[in-house]
Order: C-alpha cells, then structure tokens, then sequence
C-alpha cells in the first residue's frame, strides 16, 4: 500500500496466523513525523534510521537514533519519537507470532536498547530487502516474510551493538586465528588457557569473555565440545579405532576421563554413541 511518494506500508498478517513468527506490518518513511504512543504497540516494533536521526523517548529517558542504528521494542511499551534534525527517513517492522517471544528472549534480544552496526554490515540494508520483497507481492502465503524475519532477528543478533560492546561477528572475527589454532591441534593434551590467550595476544579474561560473547561458554568449554566433536567423528568414520586410540587422538590425556566427558555432554558412552551409526 502506497500511502505517499514518500511513505510506504504493507500489512501482512491477520493476528491469528500461526506461524511461529510472521511480520505484521512494514514500511519505509521518507518524511517521519512524530510519533506518541503512551500505551506503546501491541507487536514488538522494530524502528531503524536510514537517514538524518531522531530523538526517541522511552521510560523517561530521550536518546538520539542516528543512522546505522535502531531500536526493537517489546509489545506494550510507552514511547514515542521525533525528528530532530530537517531530514528523518526510517524503515520499520512491526511483527509478532506464537514463538516471537521465546525466539526474541532466546536471541538476548528482549530489552528496549538501541543497536548500532557497521556501515558495510549486511543489518544496514536487510529491512530494505524485506520491504522490497514485499512490495513484489510475491509472498502470498506469508512463509517467506516469516523467514526474512527470522534472518532479521539472527543479523541484528549477530551484528547489533549495544553500549561499548562489541557486536558478535567483530567478537568471532577476533577469535578466527585462535579458533583456526584448536581446529589444528585439539588433539594436543597440554594447550591451556594462557597459550591460547597469546596466540590472540590478549589476556585470559578477555578471551573468555569473547567466548561468552560469541558462543555463551569460556574458551575452555569451547575447546573441549570441539574434542567431543572430532571424537564423534572418529567414533562413526573410523571404526577400526578403540576408544582409548579415539580419546588421546582427541586430546584427551586418558580414556576414562574422555569416557566421562563424553557422557556427560552427549548423554551416551562413546560404544553406546558407535553403536548408533
């Protein structure tokens, strides 16, 4: 639906559409007005700036949305926003969904915080190709908006910045040598946390903390799931290999420690694991 040369919005889905996520409307604004919603939204609402900036108050507190940022907000929450420089041109997508809620928590994205990203990050112009894709009136059935949305929430994750924090693809990006290093020599017993603090040249703590950043464990737990990882391989292409030849040539110092930590993660002994495949 055209609203004006500079307005643009399409409403997709009714409210009882199954889908696990579906998008509810979208649009692009070349011209944004002011906005008061003191009973917010009744979907989450994604609202991102694409040129100029704006001021946008929530619990009290204003900041400014300038470009190569955005903002998604949780259904119901009071806010509102304004232009404040001549020029505020935004896209927005607001959408919900049997599963939105969990998908969003489960993402870390469930807190009201402004989100920045590199100009050169694939985030910039997603919204524009998802609007776009809409306005082709291709989508007829709605799962191809519902998997856009996803792939949306999976690029703010995975490029969003909130505060000073790093976004995860700049975290994982800084970790590719050392991540390289454990894919080369997880079957070295004795690599330990501060040789592969050097190899990155940053210190323990702050290596752990890009672990947790990037993948929700320290580099230690990472290490070891790679272990267990190579070892299935092991376990399901090398048949001819015992369990105690498995463990050390996956790094581990002797088959009952390796027999624990196996079990441990996949549930199953290593035999048990074999005699699956």
């Amino acid at each position: 639906m055209l609203i004006s040369p500079g307005h643009q919005r399409y409403f997709m889905t009714p409210r009882d559409q199954p889908l696990p996520l579906y998008i509810e409307s979208i649009g692009y604004n070349g011209n944004q007005e002011k906005v008061s919603r003191p009973a917010g939204y009744p979907y989450y609402h994604w609202l991102q700036t694409v040129k100029g900036a704006g001021e946008f108050e929530l619990s009290g507190t204003s900041v400014i949305l300038g470009e190569t940022s955005g903002i998604l907000l949780p259904p119901n929450l009071p806010h509102g926003y304004a232009r404040v420089q001549s020029e505020w041109e935004t896209i927005y997508i607001t959408f919900g969904g049997s599963q939105c809620a969990g998908i969003v928590d489960s993402l870390g994205l469930g807190e009201a915080d402004i989100r920045q990203w590199e100009t050169d990050s694939p985030l910039n112009d997603y919204a524009q190709h998802v609007l776009n894709s809409i306005g082709s009136d291709q989508d007829l059935s709605g799962l191809e908006a519902s998997a856009d949305m996803y792939r949306f929430l999976i690029l703010l994750k995975k490029h969003g910045m909130t505060g000073n924090r790093s976004s995860i693809s700049q975290a994982v990006a800084r970790l590719a040598p050392l991540l390289a290093f454990m894919e080369q020599h997880y079957g070295d017993p004795d690599i330990g946390l501060e040789q592969m603090a050097w190899i990155i040249g940053i210190s323990s703590r702050h290596m752990n903390t890009l672990f947790k950043q990037s993948f929700g464990i320290t580099a230690y737990s990472y290490f070891i799931l790679l272990r267990i990882r190579k070892a299935k391989e092991m376990l399901t292409g090398s048949m001819e290999l015992t369990i105690k030849e498995t463990a050390a040539r996956a790094g581990f110092r002797d088959a009952s420690h390796f027999v624990a930590t196996f079990r441990r993660i996949e549930g199953v002994t290593p035999e048990q694991f074999r005699n699956l495949y």
